[in-house]
């Protein structure tokens, strides 16, 4: 059983981003237990999270969620993560803050708005299913902007824990040279960006009304396909990362 899911009642008070927005100012009201039971869930059975989007459209007329809660609980742990990287690579107080900052505004946020814009405008233009779909409703129905977002955002948390926090207690082998710490770091990559891009999948596959949903898994075998050759070619992505954070 899930914890009980207080944020969202069902009687329905507002829609849309201004509503999103708004909730961002009331962190009381925000369910943390429901989203820490979503990050778990987003790590181990990622489509059970997805299983309640129907019974968020039942219920309040939207697929997206309308708590923020999971963005601001993972934007604190990037800042967090973040911020150990500083005490041990950084070169003193300014450079570590603005590494706290990149990775929560730039590579979380503003990264993420515009990969969900992109699956936003891809999924709504070349997925929706046409009028002979079995479900009926299918023409109407329109992927929300919010709902991408928030599929990348969960897509994200399990590819934060091992690419972010993993990584940073690793650092000390997968920055060494030679073979096994290349071979280490792009298998770490390697599994992290691939499940990100399964779990982007299982998000835009629970809409009934897209159809070739499969297209979100092709990157899965270019990543597969690159990560042992650069391994085998000397590319260290643990190295490359970091060098491009803490110079």
């Amino acid at each position: 059983m899930h914890p009980s899911r207080t944020s969202e009642p069902h009687k329905y008070r507002g829609t849309g981003m201004p509503h999103y927005v708004r909730r961002l100012l009331k962190w009381r009201q925000m369910d943390m237990e429901y989203t820490i039971w979503q990050m778990y869930l987003m790590c181990s059975n990622p489509k059970l999270v997805y299983r309640h989007t129907m019974y968020r459209k039942q219920t309040k007329n939207q697929w997206a969620r309308d708590d923020p809660a999971f963005v601001v609980m993972t934007s604190v742990l990037v800042a967090v993560v973040s911020a150990l990287y500083g005490v041990f690579y950084s070169h003193g107080v300014r450079q570590a803050a603005w590494v706290v900052v990149r990775a929560v505004v730039v590579d979380y946020i503003l990264v993420g708005v515009v990969i969900a814009t992109a699956c936003w405008l891809l999924s709504n233009r070349f997925l929706r299913a046409g009028p002979g779909h079995s479900h009926s409703h299918a023409a109407e129905q329109r992927v929300e902007w919010l709902y991408a977002f928030d599929v990348h955002c969960n897509s994200f948390f399990p590819m934060f824990v091992a690419l972010y926090a993993v990584q940073l207690v690793l650092s000390p082998i997968l920055l060494a040279t030679g073979l096994v710490p290349r071979l280490l770091s792009c298998a770490l990559y390697c599994g992290s960006l691939s499940y990100y891009h399964y779990c982007q999948f299982v998000g835009f596959n629970a809409l009934p009304f897209l159809d070739n949903t499969v297209l979100f898994l092709y990157p899965i075998a270019a990543i597969a396909l690159a990560a042992p050759a650069a391994a085998l070619l000397g590319f260290n992505p643990t190295r490359f990362v970091l060098g491009i954070y803490f110079h």
